[in-house]
């Protein structure tokens, strides 16, 4: 099969021919029809996760997929082949990815059935970004009406919870530049967005909206430490990056893909209550244009179709 693998690390990726997978015990066989590109297959081309987790060579990037099952493992129950799938791969070593024609991963975790109203594009650009979103929003678990500062919204996380924040009613105050960055922000829900500026003076303009502190921030992008400085006293504070300050009630966040939070996401995207911000697209033989695309600060989600 067509894959995007790396011979080693730093490096970046390129199309090669790869065996096809087997399902093991408990796996399913699926043929991937789109997936996207996330920070985390950037920061293994780069070579940042050497030492963190075993590398096999020649190792096929990425963690989205969907697609349909074509082979199932023994002991599979709750799938069968010819079922529309999408989610995130969840292995402990990095080699097997989902940048390819086809990928294995457990049924029982980090996979959930694709809804009829659900394109399958969408559905390969959901799963890593919309659970870290999901998770990282309800680490802070804003209340109604409460205020909420999301840095770094017009990625695939930022440009997820953004949504995810105004659907529980809270009042989004979300970092963007002037001009294109700020539109895909603005049009992302029919709910008010305060969009502040965060290459001019962010704490100002936070300040106009939240003059006593926002409730709470979601730390995806940008200074961890200045972002925690715009808490109001009691406010909280989470992080997809690590960052987790001193003297604040601070979480750091990393993406637990569940069935269930796959299953809830899939749901609020197939009813048209998430958008899944898919901004560009690009075949899996055009891998190291989309990794370029997204290193360059490509806005939303960059797709990529597999098959």
């Amino acid at each position: 099969m067509r894959a995007a693998t790396l011979e080693s690390v730093p490096a970046s990726p390129a199309v090669g021919e790869v065996e096809i997978p087997r399902p093991e015990a408990g796996e399913l066989l699926v043929r991937v029809a789109s997936a996207s590109v996330n920070g985390f297959d950037t920061a293994t081309a780069a070579g940042y996760l050497q030492g963190l987790m075993e590398h096999r060579f020649p190792l096929v990037v990425g963690k989205d997929f969907a697609g349909t099952v074509e082979a199932l493992g023994e002991g599979v129950d709750g799938f069968a082949v010819g079922d529309a799938v999408f989610g995130v791969v969840m292995k402990p070593f990095l080699g097997a990815g989902s940048l390819a024609e086809y990928v294995t991963v457990p049924a029982s975790y980090g996979v959930a059935h694709i809804p009829d109203e659900l394109s399958v594009r969408d559905a390969g650009a959901l799963g890593l970004a919309g659970t870290a979103a999901l998770d990282t929003l309800n680490a802070v678990d804003p209340d109604k009406d409460e205020t909420i500062l999301i840095s770094g919204a017009t990625g695939g996380v930022g440009s997820l919870a953004v949504q995810l924040a105004a659907a529980r009613g809270a009042r989004v105050i979300a970092t963007a530049r002037p001009g294109a960055d700020t539109d895909l922000v603005t049009g992302l829900t029919d709910a008010e967005i305060h969009v502040v500026d965060f290459t001019d003076d962010l704490d100002a303009q936070v300040r106009t909206y939240a003059p006593n502190g926002v409730d709470t921030v979601l730390h995806l992008a940008g200074d961890g430490t200045q972002l925690a400085g715009l808490l109001r006293p009691g406010g909280r504070f989470a992080s997809t990056l690590g960052v987790t300050p001193d003297g604040i009630t601070a979480f750091s966040v990393m993406a637990d893909p569940t069935p269930q939070t796959l299953a809830q996401l899939a749901a609020d995207a197939a009813s048209g209550a998430l958008r899944v911000p898919v901004t560009a697209t690009y075949p899996l033989d055009q891998i190291h244009e989309a990794f370029t695309a997204f290193n360059a600060g490509t806005l939303g989600k960059v797709a990529i179709t597999c098959s």
